[in-house]
């Protein structure tokens, strides 16, 4: 009886970890900090996969150098950036649903990231606009830029032939992905330190859109 009663109790507390994840997470996901500027001359965009989010800058808005052998392949006019599990990345096809096992490896086992960039010619309907000032770009642009891992020539590691269409790609990128820091928390963490509205903080995608769409 003494073992069996042990034995709940870890099991109790093993549920009640994510249960706590969850709670916290979205509270914490719809208490906005930063608020709007006064200068903001600029637009760049949120989009979302339904899971993942997307900081989108016309390409003209951004500073730091990609290379040629992405910007000059296709016509663009935005650049879409996401930050996340190489796994998730590199083995969910767009439109598939990512397996338990990746999802729980992203989770709670700290893995290597990747950057995704994606170019586009227009905009889409379910993107979400923010506007920024001067500041607020330079920063964000700088924020994306340092999260690019360099080789040793201080260029940009492009993984060939991993990108799902001829409109993407993905480089190696600093930083290791767990559940507290996942690739939508990667986004909010960028608009926080651009003094851009954003959460406290979320592992997830809707609290932001819900930010921005107010």
């Amino acid at each position: 009886m003494k073992l069996l009663k042990k034995a709940l109790k870890y099991i109790s507390l093993f549920l009640l970890i994510p249960l706590l994840y969850l709670v916290v997470s979205l509270s914490l996901s719809y208490i906005p900090i930063n608020g709007k500027t006064e200068d903001a001359k600029h637009i760049i965009y949120l989009s979302t996969n339904g899971v993942h989010l997307d900081i989108i800058i016309p390409k003209n808005k951004v500073t730091f150098v990609l290379p040629d052998e992405h910007t000059l392949t296709t016509p663009t006019r935005y650049y879409a950036f996401g930050w996340g599990d190489r796994t998730y990345y590199t083995e969910t096809p767009v439109g598939e649903k990512v397996s338990l096992l990746n999802g729980c490896k992203a989770l709670f086992v700290p893995s290597p990231t990747l950057i995704h960039v994606t170019k586009h010619l227009t905009t889409k309907k379910n993107w979400v606009e923010i506007k920024v000032g001067n500041d607020q770009l330079k920063k964000i642009n700088q924020y994306i830029n340092d999260s690019f891992r360099l080789d040793d020539k201080n260029q940009k590691i492009i993984l060939y032939g991993a990108g799902y269409t001829k409109n993407d790609v993905f480089y190696e990128a600093i930083g290791t992905y767990t559940c507290f820091k996942t690739c939508n928390s990667w986004v909010n963490t960028g608009l926080k330190q651009s003094n851009i509205k954003a959460s406290l903080w979320t592992p997830f995608d809707f609290g932001l859109l819900y930010l921005h769409k107010k």
